[in-house]
């Protein structure tokens, strides 16, 4: 079956239209380009997303609080996330501070090696893109998350 959401038409300019196949494209062209770089670290993207939500912290997290953060950003299932922290603990990027997660400094230089060796491809892929267009797919993306969560939300809840 094919829908309007799925598939990929132009506007009457010939542009493309935003859909859900443009975001999935758009999404995976660039966490390859991440997956890449942090292959080169020896960290996976789900490890750097619940890296980042430790270092981004404003106080050390128990555990149960970056799963839900973490599971909030990936929709990923509990356990593999907690098989991450636990990966996170054993290669010292995080640390056990009571019952509370923070980051080593290791995990900070790490984080801050990938945003350095990203931020020149990040500024390719971004640039030259007028601010009105940025600031116009950032209103639709935050509508598409807000509605697919709550989709998500209603089909698991």
């Amino acid at each position: 079956m094919t829908t309007a959401a799925s598939t990929t038409t132009a506007s009457t300019d010939g542009a493309p239209v935003a859909d859900a196949r443009a975001l999935g494209l758009a999404h995976y062209a660039a966490r390859g380009v991440l997956e890449h770089v942090l292959a080169r670290h020896g960290i996976t993207f789900q490890q750097q997303i619940a890296l980042r939500a430790a270092v981004t912290a404003d106080a050390p997290r128990t555990p149960d609080e970056l799963v839900a953060q973490v599971r909030a950003s990936l929709k990923a299932d509990p356990a593999d996330i907690r098989t991450t922290l636990d990966e996170l603990l054993a290669g010292h990027l995080l640390v056990t501070d009571g019952t509370r997660l923070r980051p080593t400094d290791a995990g900070r230089e790490l984080l801050a090696a990938v945003g350095a060796e990203t931020a020149p491809v990040s500024a390719r892929i971004w640039g030259g893109i007028p601010a009105e267009d940025l600031a116009a797919a950032g209103r639709v993306l935050s509508l598409v998350t807000e509605r697919a969560n709550a989709e998500l939300a209603a089909l698991t809840g």
